[in-house]
């Protein structure tokens, strides 16, 4: 995309509550990530290095057009390292059930709940049917966007290798998708450049072409759909090793779903038992899209070479939900309730996240730092009525003044 980071007639600023200021710029809405390069071992991202960019650096301490000073990445540097400190102590003081028990746990109800909502799907009763239909859903969601996010972060065990056998199995047979490309685009592109134009900007999520309310609550029906399409054209970037890999374990979950839907369902006709497979996989799928826009869009964005340091990067550019059980226990604490935890500290699990919110919160506030927090229905009203400067036009740069 035509950047015009030097325009110095460009407006640029943050309100008050956190959102950017100034003219929206027309035009795309930036780059998609780089695609092709391998997937960063999520595995090394412990504690202590949190306070580190995952991504390359990219004028770390250049947070205004004419440079900050370099006390401004000092001090960045040290308030992540200070907190770095804190969260380290109450991780290390955890139990192995504390740091990975309860998010399995929750995954291994999840399985042990799918023959009941198989078996419900045989009624021919409204009631017991649609109990079918809601726990098929909630459990499809629970293994694709929680244990998937979890495994692509190696969030759910210590072991490097049991951690590629899980993104393996959460990612590629139970979402559809490619482990590697999901790995890299969420862990090593959006982490590593949260908000950042044309890198991490969230602009994979949007699709301007839609008016707000076909985008809102029509286009989240399709993502069982699109998501092997998008899937099936990121293979041309992977080995063939890693590709046909993919493609047999897409098949083999795509498969399984519909061949227990036809003998332990009961279906009669292969549209019937596809329109249940659209049904249950799409259940969740509206809070999905909109959980992924909330939190990041509308939020300060930056330029590559003037992002500031990571600490301020993540406070600015990231927002937090109200906790809900529903989705708490579908999509996990850190896409919800903690989710600016979960970026300043991405591999820890969503029981942890939850645990060192206080934490988190507290330093922040104590240190003159931005705590986003929003509620859904707040959020979901606001990019109603700025859909068109949100979701259309590309978001103007935020220029950092006085940071240090």
């Amino acid at each position: 995309m035509t950047r015009e980071d030097g325009d110095p007639a460009r407006q640029r600023g943050q309100r008050a509550n956190g959102e950017v200021s100034g003219a929206p710029h027309p035009g795309g809405t930036g780059d998609p990530p780089r695609q092709g390069t391998p997937a960063p071992d999520s595995s090394r991202m412990k504690v202590m290095a949190e306070g580190r960019e995952t991504g390359p650096a990219l004028g770390d301490g250049d947070v205004t057009p004419r440079g900050a000073p370099q006390r401004a990445g000092q001090r960045g540097e040290a308030l992540m390292a200070e907190l770095s400190e804190l969260v380290r102590k109450v991780v290390k003081s955890s139990s192995w059930w504390e740091r990975h028990g309860v998010d399995i746990s929750i995954l291994a109800c999840s399985f042990l709940l799918l023959p009941a909502g198989f078996l419900c799907l045989r009624s021919a009763q409204a009631i017991p049917f649609l109990v079918g239909v809601l726990t098929l859903g909630v459990v499809h969601h629970t293994l694709t966007v929680k244990g998937s996010h979890l495994a692509s972060h190696n969030a759910l065990t210590e072991s490097k290798s049991w951690g590629k056998v899980w993104a393996i199995f959460f990612i590629e047979l139970c979402s559809a998708f490619t482990a590697e490309q999901a790995t890299y685009n969420h862990v090593k592109m959006h982490h590593g450049y949260t908000n950042v134009i044309g890198l991490g900007d969230s602009s994979t999520w949007k699709l301007p072409f839609l008016n707000r309310y076909v985008y809102m609550f029509l286009a989240p029906l399709a993502v069982p759909i699109l998501t092997p399409l998008v899937a099936l054209g990121l293979l041309r970037n992977v080995e063939w090793k890693v590709a046909l890999r993919t493609l047999c374990c897409m098949f083999l979950g795509l498969f399984c779903h519909y061949w227990l839907l036809v003998h332990v369902s009961g279906f009669q006709s292969l549209w019937s038992a596809l329109l249940c497979m659209l049904l249950t996989r799409s259940l969740l799928a509206h809070p999905y899209i909109h959980v992924n826009i909330f939190q990041h869009i509308g939020l300060p964005m930056f330029a590559a070479d003037r992002k500031p340091k990571r600490i301020h990067l993540m406070s600015l550019g990231v927002l937090n939900l109200p906790r809900n059980i529903l989705l708490d226990w579908s999509f996990g604490h850190s896409l919800i309730s903690c989710h600016v935890e979960h970026h300043l500290f991405p591999s820890l699990s969503d029981n942890m996240c939850l645990k060192i919110k206080p934490i988190v919160s507290q330093y922040l506030k104590q240190k003159k730092l931005p705590y986003n927090e929003d509620t859904y229905a707040s959020r979901l009203w606001l990019f109603l009525q700025r859909y068109e400067e949100l979701m259309v036009h590309a978001p103007p740069i935020t220029e950092l003044v006085g940071i240090q």
